[in-house]
């Protein structure tokens, strides 16, 4: 039994290395990823960074109630607005049960935000005059249709079958020229009322373009001057716009940009009673959503039905308009009478939730008040910035001194495995940024500081079994492997509890006390993988090294200075069952 016992101690011996190898390649390649996606410093919070700070307290409109489902969509409707302004780093998110916090970082209008995120988002389905791809998109691309039609729908008379992917085929040319001719004969068209359209549907768009032909040849040029893919075009098209307009638009379909020549409201987003995402699990329709209007919304989707469905491509179909985009252009081929719609065509679970969600909530019976605006300079930003840094490195130079002073040569492997734990929690935060989110804000720094005596107690805890070791008279090398058990449950037992609070206090907090409960977890965790990938196996390589082993009076583990008990000398136990008792001798 004896050899086995040697081969395996060997190959523990071997293992060491392995670790450290593995934490390097972790340490390269992540910080290899930080260069390539171009952010190399965490992204900064409102309070650091400079920005504004909006608080909005919801009020009930038109007996609404003020709960869950409605907070949680406004706040990805206002975080739709803000990213529609260029900020792709603002935060938006609940507090409490009625108040929604919007953070927007410095560089952009404060009072453009305002006007954007304070207003209850508007929802609109409108007929569709004119359309075709935009931008890039366009550069020898037909106008768009839907002429390569998904599945037919289950009943003509009970669903609208298309969806955002079916109003991205194409149709015939769509050069300057053809373009022109197509958007005024559109607008010459929609300016005949039909007796079956809808009040608002047949209202003449050259009344709305305010002044007859100008208005119409004023349209025309900016549908042909309209360029989606540029941000800055699409910026404010749906401002000022009123339901009874005829307007252009933009939408993102696939992931290209159209652009769209829209007519009059035909039906108001507040008359759509209730949309739901369903599977099909009959037909051959994937998922879809199911619509359903109250008794207005449904003779007025009747009537906007029936016209659309005698005309030709594109002008069948009908835009879902939100906040001035067009977030799906489907087609219709029939009246669609009852009430009730389906709007299907290769839809993915997540875009059919997404659309339904739209449709049930984007235009809240809520309204909002602007309860508080906190603007913060990117100079007094930076001055927290600094004190929170030159905290953390007090902090820090603290806990060395004081490894040094009590620890002295073993010091180095806690100032090593405390770099090695800093540049993994500055290379994931910096990668957070992009990926999540994520923003350092003043109370995450705060984390960050509470972590270097996370991170220190855990060395502290493995040190202490050693030296508990060498004081019962082991030399080194067994007193790192037997330490090290007792010192690794202890250290995953505080570690756990050090989690499970971070975790609680994120779950349970909103807005910047989250930032201090996610460095602290993250920091955490990071603690235990330094610990057993690296100061373990350090520890087990310098045990090796006669500076350590020797027990040398400045390496922190001399057997006098700690006191340790001379070695036990055991006689061997006679053989026999005459055998008397055990002699022990001092050495």
């Amino acid at each position: 039994m004896a050899a086995p016992k040697k081969g395996r101690s060997a190959s523990a011996q071997s293992k060491p290395w392995r670790s450290l190898a593995l934490i390097l390649i972790a340490i390269v390649g992540l910080t290899g990823g930080m260069f390539l996606s171009g952010h190399t410093t965490p992204r900064l919070g409102i309070d650091l960074a400079g920005g504004t700070s909006i608080m909005l307290q919801a009020k009930a409109d038109q007996g609404s109630a003020i709960n869950k489902a409605n907070m949680d969509t406004a706040v990805e409707i206002m975080n739709r607005r803000v990213n529609g302004l260029g900020v792709s780093e603002a935060e938006v998110q609940t507090q409490g049960d009625r108040n929604i916090i919007v953070n927007i970082p410095k560089g952009i209008n404060s009072k453009e935000a305002r006007a954007q995120v304070g207003t209850t988002a508007k929802l609109y389905f409108r007929p569709v005059l004119a359309s075709e791809p935009s931008g890039a998109a366009a550069s020898g691309s037909p106008s768009p249709s839907a002429s390569g039609s998904p599945a037919a729908s289950p009943s003509a008379s009970a669903s609208a079958s298309a969806g955002e992917k079916a109003s991205s085929s194409t149709s015939p040319s769509a050069s300057a020229t053809s373009q022109g001719r197509a958007v005024t004969d559109a607008l010459k068209a929609d300016s005949t009322p039909s007796p079956s359209a809808s009040a608002s549907a047949s209202a003449s768009p050259s009344a709305s373009a305010s002044g007859g032909t100008t208005g119409e040849a004023a349209l025309q040029a900016k549908y042909a001057a309209l360029d989606c893919s540029k941000r800055s075009q699409r910026a404010g098209l749906g401002d000022g716009v009123k339901p009874g307009d005829t307007t252009v638009a933009c939408g993102d379909i696939d992931g290209v940009w159209y652009k769209y020549l829209l007519g009059p409201a035909a039906v108001d987003g507040t008359e759509v009673d209730e949309a739901k995402a369903v599977y099909d699990t009959q037909g051959a329709a994937g998922w879809q959503v199911d619509m359903k209007f109250d008794s207005k919304g449904a003779k007025k989707f009747a009537d906007i039905t029936g016209q659309l469905a005698q005309n030709q491509q594109p002008q069948n179909q009908f835009g879902i308009v939100l906040d001035g985009e067009v977030v799906s252009s489907p087609y219709v081929s029939s009246s669609i009478a009852g009430g009730k719609a389906q709007i299907s065509g290769s839809f993915q679970q997540e875009e059919a939730q997404n659309l339904a969600n739209m449709l049930s909530y984007g235009a809240l019976p809520l309204t909002f008040e602007e309860f508080s605006v906190q603007t913060v300079t990117a100079a007094l930003g930076g001055d927290q910035l600094r004190a929170g840094l030159i905290a953390g490195a007090i902090g820090l130079g603290l806990v060395i001194v004081y490894l040094v002073a009590y620890y002295r040569g073993l010091s180095l492997i806690a100032i090593a495995s405390l770099l090695v734990s800093a540049a993994l929690t500055y290379v994931i935060m910096s990668l957070l940024g992009p990926t999540i989110h994520f923003a350092l804000n003043l109370p995450a720094v705060c984390g960050a500081i509470v972590a270097i005596g996370i991170t220190a107690d855990s060395f502290i805890v493995y040190f202490e079994r050693v030296r508990d070791e060498i004081r019962e008279g082991r030399s080194l090398r067994p007193a790192v492997e037997r330490a090290w058990p007792r010192a690794r449950r202890t250290i995953l037992v505080s570690d756990f509890v050090s989690f499970l609070a971070a975790a609680v206090l994120f779950l349970v907090t909103v807005g910047k006390v989250q930032g201090f409960a996610f460095t602290l977890g993250l920091t955490t965790v990071l603690d235990v993988v330094v610990v057993f990938f690296f100061t373990k196996p350090l520890m087990t390589l310098i045990a090796r090294r006669k500076f350590f082993a020797g027990g040398h009076k400045w390496s922190g583990l001399d057997p006098k200075s700690l006191g340790a008990k001379p070695p036990l000398r055991r006689t061997r136990r006679p053989s026999g069952p005459a055998a008397g008792p055990v002699e022990t001798k001092e050495a």
